[in-house]
């Protein structure tokens, strides 16, 4: 039995109509190249021959993988937590504008050390915070006093309980990926709110840098999202998308990684050209931004 899976079809539409399009290297583990693949029907990527479920944690192992280490070694660390400061009081916005009532009930898929978690309960929100990475959960308890979750619990949450659901950064890394959205639709209340942030394989950085596209983090980001195969899949799934939102910080983020998988060095000048070229190319068309939010709605 292979420790592999390696796809016939899309694992977004089920289309047959995929092909190779470029070979991206594992930069911040194991140094292995992986395909990534292209689906003609509804335009997702998706990297190929991945790890099984089981098997891909020892690729998430490094004291560089922020989002479970919480790292702040090295100027891109640094810099990424001085933004987090400013996009966290932002995604609460974005949350709250979306949910008329007020405070309600929240789902927090992929909660890493608890940063998101936190901010929305001390907002007067009822937080259930789910993160599949023990060392994480534990420095979410240290930092936060938040008692995260393991990844079962989103399939032992009761149907039409909660007001909003957030991934940010998350849905790219499951590999239930149609299992969980259609647990979202069950748990969220008519009306209620999934939002969701992944990258852009569409945006003006992630063809700059190609194969050396940060954002691309093979194998453990298992899927690559356009704008359309997002819609596509939302609608798949019994969502309608309600907007597009940009995420303007990431550009910058991405092109530094992206100059050091490149050049071997952060090129910070490079970096921040790029980045601004990215969100300019980007200004009056959200959907080209380098990573974007979707809010869907349940109807």
């Amino acid at each position: 039995m292979s420790d592999q899976i390696s796809y016939k079809d899309c694992p977004c539409c089920s289309s047959t109509n995929i092909f190779p399009v470029v070979t991206a290297k594992d930069y911040t583990v194991s140094g292995e190249l992986f395909e990534i693949w292209h689906c003609k029907a509804c335009t997702a990527r998706f990297t190929q021959h991945i790890p099984l479920a089981d098997k891909i944690g020892a690729y998430y192992q490094s004291a560089n993988y922020i989002s479970h280490s919480d790292t702040q070694k090295g100027l891109v660390n640094r810099l990424y937590h001085i933004v987090r400061k400013l996009t966290l009081k932002s995604k609460r916005k974005l949350i709250e504008k979306n949910t008329l009532n007020g405070p309600g009930k929240i789902v927090e898929v992929g909660a890493g050390t608890g940063a998101f978690s936190q901010t929305m309960q001390e907002a007067g929100w009822e937080v259930i915070g789910i993160e599949p990475d023990a060392s994480a959960r534990e420095l979410a308890y240290h930092k936060f006093g938040l008692s995260l979750h393991p990844a079962e619990k989103l399939f032992q949450l009761q149907p039409l309980t909660s007001d909003a659901i957030t991934m940010w950064h998350v849905l790219e890394h499951v590999h239930d990926l149609k299992g969980y959205l259609r647990q979202f639709h069950a748990v969220l209340k008519k009306g209620g709110k999934l939002v969701i942030a992944v990258p852009n394989y569409t945006s003006y950085d992630a063809i700059k840098y190609g194969a050396c596209w940060a954002a691309y983090d093979v194998p453990r980001h298992l899927y690559h999202f356009s704008p359309k195969s997002m819609e596509m899949l939302g609608n798949a799934s019994g969502f309608r998308l309600s907007s597009v939102k940009p995420m303007w910080f990431d550009s910058f983020y991405v092109a530094m990684l992206s100059e050091q998988y490149k050049n071997g060095k952060t090129g910070l000048l490079a970096a921040v050209w790029n980045g601004l070229l990215s969100n300019f190319s980007a200004v009056l068309n959200t959907r080209k931004c380098s990573s974007v939010i979707y809010v869907f709605v349940k109807d």
